[in-house]
């Protein structure tokens, strides 16, 4: 069972009804910066998370400002979509709402999971190519028309380069959701080799005949996510399967993959391409 801190008490509490009955899991963001960004992939995570363990979830982004580039990041990000908290309640038995904050950002009634801000320093965060609709940038200044590439930080310099999603998200889960991260170009830089290390290793990983996690292993990974949704602890379950001697090169296949249901990057992307 997925037990999650709840802010308001700092106790543990359990993220699921005990029928299985729908939970919803609200996002709240102030507009779109590199805070916004960590809340819609905690968010994100908590909600892969409750799905794994057979509990249906409703997710919802409540956003002050900028929802178009926000929705545009978090499909860039691999976050599942939202729904508007302008839709209609679906009317499926809700049982539990779970709250998804910035450390100082809304403090709705309810459970609510506090996530440590965070800060873009020399790199463009993410673009929204795709934002269509009025919206604001990353300032606060309204416009009318496609969105132009937001920085997360607005003092960020001229010029500074995007990184690729992927490793974003990788350095966002890669530190506890307490502890502030600084994204900066070293970081999404390493984030981005480790990424690209393991998606190699696993699609070599997959041309070898398949064998399951082992017991051990898959106990540690539920271990991991389902106290408190430690992503960094999973993370760590992966480089010691990696690196450990003996394992089969399927376990190990089999493990990143199962892994990558929660952690969302894409780790099996590689599959089939040449080498």
């Amino acid at each position: 069972m997925l037990r999650i801190t709840d802010a308001r008490t700092g106790h543990l509490v359990d993220a699921a009804p005990v029928r299985r009955g729908l939970t919803r899991v609200e996002a709240h963001t102030e507009g779109f910066d590199a805070t916004a960004l960590r809340v819609m992939v905690v968010a994100d995570l908590l909600v892969r998370a409750l799905e794994l363990g057979g509990t249906p979830v409703w997710a919802l982004l409540r956003a002050d400002r900028g929802r178009p580039e926000l929705r545009a990041a978090a499909a860039a990000l691999g976050v599942r979509p939202f729904e508007d908290d302008r839709q209609p309640d679906p009317g499926l038995g809700e049982a539990r709402i779970l709250h998804v904050v910035g450390e100082d950002g809304a403090k709705p009634d309810g459970a609510r999971v506090v996530v440590a801000a965070a800060v873009a320093d020399g790199l463009t965060v993410l673009t929204a190519p795709d934002a269509t609709d009025s919206t604001r940038n990353a300032s606060g200044t309204g416009r009318e028309g496609p969105a132009a590439p937001a920085s997360a930080d607005p003092g960020a310099a001229p010029g500074a380069t995007a990184p690729d999603p992927g490793a974003l998200r990788l350095a966002l889960l890669s530190h506890p959701r307490d502890t502030p991260v600084r994204l900066d170009p070293a970081a999404v830089t390493g984030a981005a080799r480790t990424l690209a290390h393991w998606r190699r290793a696993v699609a070599d990983w997959a041309s070898t005949p398949s064998r399951p996690v082992p017991d051990a292993v898959r106990a540690r990974l539920r271990s991991a996510w389902e106290n408190d949704l430690d992503a960094v602890g999973v993370l760590d379950v992966l480089h010691d399967v990696e690196h450990a001697h003996g394992l089969p090169d399927g376990a190990r296949f089999e493990t990143f993959a199962h892994a990558d249901r929660l952690l969302g990057l894409e780790l099996t992307r590689d599959l089939g391409t040449p080498a």
